[in-house]
């Protein structure tokens, strides 16, 4: 990398920003400060324009974030995207993305917050079709579709601001907490955070959105786009009813089972981490909905970091499997390229809640406080059971990819060789290992003593272990005919599908309409409507400018034959 090429400039201004920006968190978080900045951009006559930015320690340390991964993935890029002839449009369109992200973290505004959250959408659909072929633009349309929901709703949810007086949400959300109007915008709000973060039924776009360049997806699915519909649910959480609370659970709750179903039956080493993504969404929202805001924005920030080393790792794997992204071509990737598979590993783990790396200490602190909370049956179920699947899905990872034998046919050179792409995993790395730690003494200084019996405690490890052993052994089966999966063909597809959803969602949406666009293309523009319409005045205007044609090209016979016939009526005239 050249020293003053655009990656390297961009790494070096992101990260020193996102250095400040934590260390001005950590000033915010320990002073109790919150900073309200009103900045008059024009002001005609009586009325103003305004624009609003809050500081407090929760967006400065989310901001922090964000560019510090950002910073990491640029500089991944530079390797990564080596050769591309649009690689400046590449990181302009990352840091347009980053940009976007700024504007919905620091507003209390619901105007500047829409302008973020559409930017989001617009440069994720042309991140997405990046790589232009047809799989890419059907991933981007379905993307860019599914979120064009939130922003209706959020443009409603403007709409029926103007009741209030002010677009300055945080103003409203204590005083009108028990409110209709208020309830009306949680609502409008919940519906726009579960289009953007991928909840049922709007899941299937997630995984979809694979067909972007890693790096697009390391920065998509650790700290922008699918967590902002979290961060908005995290600062109107104060006003939502339990009501919503509750069908916010449910929904959450099935996402994450869903989520963790799916990976199990996915083969795509991206989709699987996309999948695993929409899980840990699943579970932020749904410790979210029980009260816990705070935990749910420290999971939010160790789930960043971890899962951004993982679509990393999965990166340079891609690139050395000569873009091969099916698990079941690989194996003993550990012996090929160990520093890679090291980094995979803690990521994988710290996602599994292993103890002390950054996973576990949110993770874990997630499940003790559901256990301790007034939960059903099965809600806990759905807590425990997706859990076990996470670690499942963890192992059956592990196995097909670093163990066992190489499976692709041909055997080549497979090096690391890409200094830049271990510099950002080395970056994240570190941070995987001790954020947890940080983060937790920064966010919950005071400590907190989660009194449980024993069982309970020790529950989420037995779920881990027997989790883990199962995906080792689903690994180990043979192929043959006698394969459970062959035997259960329906169900097999019915889990691994995400339950139909991607049929649903795209199919099942477009099908009717289209066939309805046909018949009636058939029966109105073909049928009656045509030929009395537009083509049957064709019709007759050509027939009679083709007598009208005939009748002047044949002039000699016509005047002779006027001529007999004025002849005759001249003599018939006389004669009476």
């Amino acid at each position: 990398m050249s020293f003053m090429s655009i990656c390297f400039i961009s790494f070096f201004f992101l990260f020193f920003f996102s250095l400040f920006l934590f260390i001005m968190g950590f000033y915010f978080i320990m002073n109790d400060l919150v900073y309200f900045i009103e900045w008059e951009v024009v002001s005609l006559n009586s009325s103003s324009i305004v624009m609003t930015f809050l500081f407090d320690w929760m967006s400065l340390m989310f901001m922090s974030f964000v560019f510090f991964i950002s910073s990491l993935v640029i500089l991944y890029s530079d390797d990564y995207m080596h050769g591309d002839y649009n690689m400046n449009r590449f990181i302009y369109l990352v840091l347009l993305f980053v940009m976007s992200m700024m504007f919905l973290i620091i507003s209390p505004n619901m105007i500047s917050i829409l302008l973020g959250w559409d930017g989001l959408g617009l440069v994720s659909y042309c991140l997405v079709i990046y790589y232009q072929n047809v799989k890419s633009y059907n991933a981007g349309m379905l993307t860019a579709l599914s979120n064009r929901v939130g922003d209706v709703a959020l443009l409603m949810v403007i709409a029926w601001m103007l009741n209030f007086g002010s677009w300055n949400y945080i103003y409203y959300l204590d005083c009108m907490k028990n409110s209709f109007e208020m309830e009306v915008i949680a609502f409008m709000v919940v519906l726009a955070a579960m289009t953007k973060s991928a909840q049922i039924p709007f899941s299937s776009w997630l995984p979809a959105a694979m067909a972007a360049p890693t790096p697009v997806s390391a920065l998509v699915h650790s700290s922008t786009l699918v967590t902002a519909g979290v961060y908005l649910l995290i600062r109107f959480s104060s006003s939502f009813s339990s009501t919503l609370n509750l069908m916010l659970l449910l929904i959450s709750g099935l996402t994450m089972f869903m989520a963790g179903l799916g990976a199990n039956f996915e083969y795509d080493l991206k989709k699987i981490i996309a999948l695993s993504t929409l899980s840990q969404l699943g579970l932020m929202m749904s410790i979210l909905s029980m009260g816990y805001a705070e935990l749910a924005f420290f999971h939010l920030l160790t789930h960043a970091l971890f899962k951004a080393l993982l679509f990393m790792c999965a990166g340079v794997v891609i690139h050395s499997m000569k873009d091969s992204q099916d698990i079941r071509f690989m194996g003993n990737l550990s012996f090929q390229m160990p520093l890679t598979s090291s980094c995979l590993m803690i990521s994988n783990f710290a996602l599994c809640g292993m103890p002390f790396l950054a996973g576990f200490y949110s993770k874990d602190l997630i499940l003790e406080m559901a256990s301790l909370s007034y939960l059903n049956m099965f809600g806990f179920f759905l807590f425990y059971f997706s859990t076990g699947l996470t670690v499942c899905y963890s192992f059956r990872l592990f196995y097909f990819t670093l163990c066992g034998d190489f499976n692709l046919t041909t055997f080549y050179y497979m090096g690391e060789e890409n200094k830049n792409m271990i510099f950002g995993m080395m970056g994240l790395l570190i941070m995987v290992i001790i954020g947890g730690t940080i983060l937790s003494w920064i966010i919950f200084p005071t400590p907190s003593f989660v009194c449980l019996p024993l069982y309970l405690k020790m529950l989420v490890i037995i779920v881990s272990i027997i989790g883990g052993w199962i995906g080792y052994e689903l690994s180990k089966s043979s192929l043959g005919e006698s394969l459970l999966s062959l035997n259960m063909m329906n169900l097999v597809m019915f889990l691994g599908s995400m339950w139909y959803m991607p049929y649903l969602s795209t199919y099942g949406t477009s099908y009717n309409p289209l066939i309805l666009g046909y018949n009636s293309l058939k029966s109105f523009d073909l049928g009656w409507n045509e030929y009395f319409g537009g083509q049957g005045l064709y019709l007759l205007f050509m027939n009679m400018s083709k007598v009208n044609q005939w009748w002047q090209f044949n002039n000699l016979k016509l005047f002779l034959m006027f001529f007999v016939m004025w002849f005759i009526v001249i003599m018939f005239m006389l004669y009476l």
